[in-house]
């Protein structure tokens, strides 16, 4: 009986602790779980207030930077940078800060502060600067585990506003783009830093896109975008949607894709087979399904109107919802299946884009947090207040999480609730 008994408890402590072991194995990063901007949470609310939800705390001195929060074991991780050095701010899921750690320099040439959105994944934090360094920490208590200059070590060289991917984490190997014609892309081995492999891929540099994993074709596979050739006679700049082997680094394909400029920061998104892209520059957005098992493309539309720089994009049942930035500022609905605009408005473009319990939240560069409802029909703003705290450009992107908004507007980061 009392062997029974200790059983039965061994059983529900392994029933208990089972999805919080699970839990902590996910990556928390830059865009969500999935890198699509898609949050799961319910009972959201569907109208804010005039003045917008209810703001539950504010932290005024994170630096310069555009990064977002990332969030794990009841912790709130977020980086900014003070001149020009780099810091760390850890706080606690009421805003109480817990500790803040100085990890180095960061980007003050132009647009300063920090990029790259903080990974966690298996007890171990991953912060990458703009200047090209890759930190691993420890999440416990913040002690350096590895650190590799990847610029120097792989022969890569910076970009004009910096390196700005936030690091991809799948299974053991973390990807990144240090780009150059011997090492376009590395994995390496997220305990050690060790690498995995390399590959020259299209022997160009990288081009501000944070990679995206696809593991249900044939081959498991890596896509980001990457600087394409300059331009030819014809005056025509092309950049080069790219996919390589997640196992092996073998570049699988090269699709070039045209735009006026090598400024790529979207993550492309992924359904079905079906890949999409989106670029500012004239660049527009394009839709590819991906054949023979991951190794080769098939454009099926190319929308020019489209030219999201940095926003992302929302795929809601047939329709895409981004906003345009450069050539056309409008916030658009396009149809998935057709690439063909639906509707277009100006009220609050150019924004970037997240969604959760059905509805979008869109962050605009005028300076407003808006909730829109993602109606094919008709463009459809429910609710928006103006967002006064905070310094510099509206450019990172918002996270929800158990359901409460958390917005960073250069030195401020404020958490609001929207359930």
């Amino acid at each position: 009986m009392i062997k029974l008994l200790l059983m039965r408890n061994f059983l529900l402590i392994i029933i208990i602790c089972l999805p919080l072991m699970v839990q902590a194995q996910k990556n928390s990063q830059w865009r969500g779980e999935n890198r699509d901007g898609i949050y799961n949470e319910t009972g959201l609310l569907k109208v804010w207030p005039d003045d917008g939800p209810q703001l539950l705390w504010k932290f005024d001195r994170l630096g310069e930077g555009y990064t977002s929060v990332s969030i794990a074991n009841e912790k709130i991780y977020i980086t900014g940078m003070h001149d020009e050095t780099l810091v760390l701010y850890v706080f606690d899921m009421n805003g109480q800060l817990l500790k803040e750690k100085e990890i180095g320099k960061e980007w003050k040439v132009n647009f300063n502060g920090t990029r790259s959105t903080v990974c966690i994944n298996d007890g171990k934090l991953y912060v990458f600067n703009a200047l090209g360094t890759l930190l691993c920490l420890d999440e416990t208590t913040l002690n350096e585990v590895w650190k590799k200059d990847l610029l120097a070590e792989f022969e890569g060289k910076n970009l004009m506003f910096g390196m700005t991917e936030s690091p991809l984490i799948v299974g053991n190997k973390i990807f990144l783009t240090p780009g150059g014609e011997k090492h376009n892309m590395v994995a390496l081995d997220k305990n050690t830093g060790a690498l995995i492999w390399s590959s020259p891929g299209t022997g160009r540099q990288s081009s501000y896109c944070s990679p995206l994993f696809i593991g249900d074709q044939s081959v498991p596979m890596v896509v980001t975008w990457l600087e394409g050739p300059k331009r030819d006679s014809t005056k025509i700049q092309y950049n080069t949607l790219t996919a390589f082997n997640a196992e092996t680094g073998e570049m699988l394909w090269a699709l070039p894709l045209q735009s006026e400029n090598d400024i790529n920061p979207n993550i492309p998104m992924y359904t079905d087979g079906l890949l999409f892209a989106t670029t500012g520059y004239k660049g527009g957005s394009w839709l590819v399904r991906l054949k023979d098992g991951g190794k080769a493309t098939e454009q099926i539309w190319h929308n020019s109107e489209m030219d999201n720089q940095m926003g992302g994009a929302i795929k809601v049942g047939d329709h895409v919802y981004a906003s345009g930035h450069m050539a056309s500022r409008y916030w658009f609905c396009v149809d998935w299946k057709t690439g063909k605009t639906v509707y277009k408005d100006n009220s609050i473009a150019p924004c970037n884009v997240i969604y959760a319990d059905g509805m979008l939240y869109c962050y605009s560069e005028k300076g407003t947090m808006n909730l829109i409802k993602p109606n094919p029909e008709k463009y459809e703003l429910v609710s928006s207040f103006n967002v006064t705290l905070g310094t510099n450009q509206h450019w990172a992107h918002p996270v929800i999480h158990r359901g409460v908004m958390y917005l960073r507007h250069g030195d401020t980061l404020m958490a609001y609730k929207v359930k």
